[in-house]
């Protein structure tokens, strides 16, 4: 009996298929993910100069991928959680250099999230390009309205 086109042939091994369609996604993916980045490479100065239109389109697409690619917030709490401790200690102090060394402390977090879960590997990728590029509080506010976005659209598309 010979294998037909429609029965797996036992003696070969199996192997992932890509589809045409899930290689358009990592394409998509890779895209939007350098596409981030190399907007916040490209900014004038700091953080604050990523025009908001800009940051939320790129949220817009970034946060449906995150959740293509099966990142849950679970999965970067920690990090979550220290974003929005300094946010309110930077509300109740109202000085940057409070919080500073905290806010750049916020990248190995990403980096341990990145290295334990391969879904987060492309926000600790962004986020990280982000961070250093926060000097000021606006440049924190900005960081913390672009983290806010990506969530918002993560979650809208059905992440958890």
């Amino acid at each position: 009996m010979t294998n037909s086109p429609n029965r797996p042939n036992p003696s070969r091994p199996r192997t992932a298929r890509t589809t045409p369609r899930s290689q358009e996604n990592q394409r998509q993916a890779t895209n939007i993910t350098q596409e981030i980045i190399a907007k916040i490479d490209g900014l004038q100065g700091s953080l604050q100069t990523y025009p908001i239109r800009d940051l939320v389109h790129h949220a817009e697409q970034f946060g449906p991928y995150l959740k293509q690619q099966r990142l849950e917030t679970n999965q970067v709490r920690k990090f979550l959680d220290a974003i929005n401790r300094l946010k309110s200690i930077l509300a109740q102090e109202n000085d940057f250099s409070k919080i500073e060394t905290e806010v750049v402390l916020l990248k190995p977090k990403l980096a341990y999230a990145a290295a334990r879960e391969k879904a987060a590997i492309p926000l600790s990728k962004v986020i990280s390009k982000a961070i250093d590029k926060v000097d000021k509080a606006e440049d924190f506010e900005r960081l913390v309205q672009f983290i806010e976005s990506i969530i918002a659209y993560h979650k809208a598309e059905g992440g958890k």
